[in-house]
């Protein structure tokens, strides 16, 4: 039996949101937070392509957090990637590390120095 006019629905993209806790960083004017937004905005890709968010990917700030809003899958592990070579660009990479502190959520920290 073939049933005609049934669309194969499709499901729906889940939304995830995606935080990096700079507060320490930021307190310490370290870093400043919104040119690290700017650095994920500009560099976070889309499609292969840079600077092509379109209305699938949102990045902005609340309080010391950089948030990464997102329609359907995306690598958390990239964010990583892109903090740390942010981190690297400034020159401070050797001082600060990029810690996951829950599931959807990274943090940057110092390192521990022991002596």
């Amino acid at each position: 039996i073939i049933l005609k006019n049934k669309k194969a629905k499709k499901p729906k993209a889940k939304t995830f949101k995606y935080i990096i806790d700079c507060q320490v960083t930021v307190e310490d004017n370290i870093i400043s937070l919104d040119s690290f937004v700017k650095y994920l905005t500009e560099n976070i890709k889309n499609e292969g392509k840079k600077n092509n968010l379109s209305d699938r990917i949102a990045v902005s700030k609340e309080g010391y957090n950089a948030v990464v809003t997102v329609k359907g899958e995306f690598a958390k592990r990239y964010l990583k990637y892109l903090s740390k070579k942010y981190l690297k660009k400034q020159g401070i990479r050797d001082y600060i590390r990029v810690l996951a502190n829950g599931k959807t959520s990274y943090q940057l920290r110092y390192f521990k120095v022991n002596a």
